[in-house]
């Protein structure tokens, strides 16, 4: 079969059929047997943490391609550390940014997602003990990280052969936390939904802070603001707190 003819035979059979989805309940991996080049996929429920490097136009420009690499080998590191161990499943690096997902439909989900977004952000910009402080001999990292939770769909795309595949996410959480990362600015590094917010436990969303008297007191650790998603005006928070690692 000509190449033009196989690639329209395959679109037709790909618009013409019923892509059948499948619920599950953990995060899918590229070889999962239920994911197929036919109308497949698999719907799961979780928390979508979207992380993203500013700049890096201007750190590929400065500097020269081992040394960009050396950085980005030590931003990934990190953030595969630390999202392994709170259960986070890291997915779909792209360039300079990554997609974390906390499957799960508890609170303690989207609340470990923000702890998650918080010792990333405690690792690489902490003054003292942050990478930061390592990659500035050659250039200190900035990023951004949104969070979004809801149903998320993905499917494998691209033909068989093991470097021409790929899982493709599909879900209003996954493009929500990737407008809200670009959104999120420094020193507020971290930014989520107004859902995320309302359903965190209270020890992801109040922090202990010195009142006039010098007592401790819980204070909301977030800042209300807005951003259009959408064609709409949506309330988001962000912060410019840590969790220590």
């Amino acid at each position: 079969m000509a190449l033009i003819d196989d690639i329209k035979s395959k679109v037709k059979a790909i618009l013409d059929e019923r892509l059948e989805v499948t619920d599950v309940t953990y995060v899918p991996k590229l070889d999962d047997p239920k994911l197929t080049f036919g109308n497949t996929g698999l719907k799961f429920t979780g928390s979508s943490l979207f992380i993203d490097i500013r700049g890096s136009t201007s750190v590929l420009n400065t500097h020269n391609k081992p040394v960009v690499a050396k950085l980005h080998m030590a931003f990934f590191h990190t953030i595969v550390k630390i999202a392994n161990n709170l259960d986070g499943n890291v997915r779909s690096f792209n360039g300079d940014s990554a997609l974390i997902f906390f499957q799960g439909t508890y609170k303690e989900t989207v609340s470990n997602a923000v702890k998650c977004a918080m010792q990333i952000k405690f690792m690489i910009d902490n003054s003292k003990d942050g990478i930061n402080e390592l990659l500035k001999k050659y250039s200190k990292l900035d990023f951004g990280i949104g969070i979004d939770d809801g149903n998320i769909v993905c499917t494998k795309v691209g033909v068989g052969g093991e470097h021409n595949r790929d899982i493709f996410w599909i879900g209003n959480p996954v493009n929500k936390s990737t407008v809200l990362g670009d959104n999120s600015k420094k020193p507020n590094h971290i930014a989520i939904s107004k859902y995320v917010y309302d359903n965190l436990l209270d020890w992801a969303k109040y922090g202990k802070k010195k009142n006039y008297f010098g007592q401790e007191e819980d204070v909301d650790m977030w800042t209300r603001g807005t951003f259009t998603y959408n064609g709409k005006i949506e309330y988001y928070y962000y912060t410019g707190w840590h969790w220590v690692v």
